[in-house]
């Protein structure tokens, strides 16, 4: 298993001058042809999701499949690109903090709370600009991403684990969205945050496992069924 500290994150360093998505996936190259690995599978946390898209267009067979984990993968609503615009404005914290509250909504996780008060609360403004910018940038771009998803030709199998939004709406477009394209699936997890893989660890696991076990087969696998809350 591969664990990228990207940069100005963790341990990382900035580097010289500012960096960007293109910096980020380049790195990303550089860490998978320094490891050696044939083939890697992204697990992608939200809008990380635009460097697991990336790094299959660059990489081909390469990378067999990709996980996605809570990512707005329908058209962005108006209200959350004006958040975007927020988080790059002067009064970022604002909005940061109206993000926050969006993730941590009937969250009991002290780790989860924690990760997202402390951690994510001790990135400055420069952080949070860039954020807004890029991913604003992303879906200007690529409109949204099952839509990036179904251009790649050939298609690659994928996995999206999410927990928000709890809308029914937004689980039945996916659903709908797999009935025309097998090589989807999307799967709402028994959890309640923005951070499945600190809330419900064993259960995103299980999932993975399924996964990567099927893309070994050379087939898709119906995701497992729900399993209890730990």
């Amino acid at each position: 298993m591969l664990s990228m500290d990207l940069r100005g994150h963790g341990e990382s360093e900035q580097g010289d001058g500012d960096f960007t998505s293109d910096t980020v996936v380049d790195d990303a190259l550089v860490l998978v042809q320094a490891s050696g690995a044939r083939q890697v599978v992204p697990v992608a946390l939200s809008h990380a999701g635009w460097f697991a898209v990336e790094l299959r267009r660059r990489l081909g067979e390469r990378v067999p499949g990709l996980v996605l984990l809570d990512w707005l993968v329908l058209e962005p609503p108006r209200a959350f690109l004006e958040a975007l615009k927020g988080i790059q404005s002067s009064a970022w914290k604002g909005s940061r903090d109206e993000f926050f509250r969006m993730w941590l909504e009937g969250v009991d996780s002290e780790e989860v709370i924690r990760f997202v008060r402390e951690d994510m609360g001790s990135f400055g403004a420069e952080m949070w600009h860039r954020s807004g910018w890029e991913i604003a940038n992303a879906y200007a771009q690529q409109t949204y991403p099952l839509r990036a998803l179904s251009a790649l030709v050939p298609p690659v199998p994928v996995m999206h684990l999410y927990a928000q939004p709890a809308d029914p709406a937004y689980e039945m477009a996916q659903q709908s969205f797999a009935a025309d394209h097998p090589w989807f699936q999307g799967v709402r997890l028994d959890a309640r945050s923005h951070f499945p893989t600190l809330e419900v660890p064993e259960v995103v696991v299980e999932h993975l496992e399924r996964f990567l076990a099927g893309l070994g087969a050379g087939e898709r696998v119906s995701p497992p069924p729900p399993l209890p809350s730990p």
